[in-house]
């Protein structure tokens, strides 16, 4: 499964905590984790500081302290978690689905579910209000769309046309009926 995934298995870039402006990036990779910094300062001392690199393989990192620590203090506890599993290799496979794939196992989902879903990150959250997702959720729930029942969605969103209830809908056809049987007429 490990030769399925991507050669970069996760990249962050960020400024030091204030007063500093110094630039940092952690990359973790299938084999080594890479800790990139440039210091960026008025004062005369630093000006000639070069930028600076640590790599170190997945098994190095996880007994180098010294390095989480400087991790930690640039991108927080919770990333050095993230990066500690991975190096454990504790991967997040779900996370790294293509969105085709995941939008196909959210329509399955319960409503209740896609709710809670969407809170969990905000690839999810987008995932879950996308307009892709709700189109294949009416076509799972209704029996037949029709073209003009298409045309209004694409008006008012997929979302906005499943949680409309079905009295409300007619409704609006009718309107979308009349107002393009109008523009028709005023053509001719």
């Amino acid at each position: 499964m490990a030769s399925l995934l991507p050669e970069t298995l996760f990249e962050i870039v960020g400024q030091a905590p204030a007063p500093s402006k110094d630039y940092y990036q952690l990359l973790v990779t299938r084999s080594q984790v890479t800790f990139r910094w440039w210091k960026i300062s008025l004062r005369s001392e630093y000006r000639s500081t070069k930028p600076g690199e640590i790599k170190e393989t997945h098994e190095d990192f996880l007994e180098n302290s010294h390095l989480q620590v400087q991790i930690a203090v640039v991108f927080g506890a919770k990333i050095v978690e993230y990066v500690f599993n991975l190096c454990e290799g504790k991967l997040d496979f779900l996370e790294r689905l293509s969105d085709n794939l995941l939008l196909r196992i959210i329509s399955y989902l319960d409503l209740e579910d896609v709710a809670r879903l969407s809170q969990t990150s905000r690839r999810f959250a987008k995932l879950c209000m996308s307009d892709k997702l709700w189109e294949q959720i009416v076509h799972l729930a209704c029996d037949n769309v029709t073209p003009d029942m298409r045309a209004l969605a694409e008006d008012i969103g997929w979302r906005q046309m499943f949680f409309t209830n079905k009295l409300q809908l007619q409704r609006q056809l009718r309107k979308r009926k009349q107002k393009h049987g109008n523009q028709i007429e005023e053509q001719l």
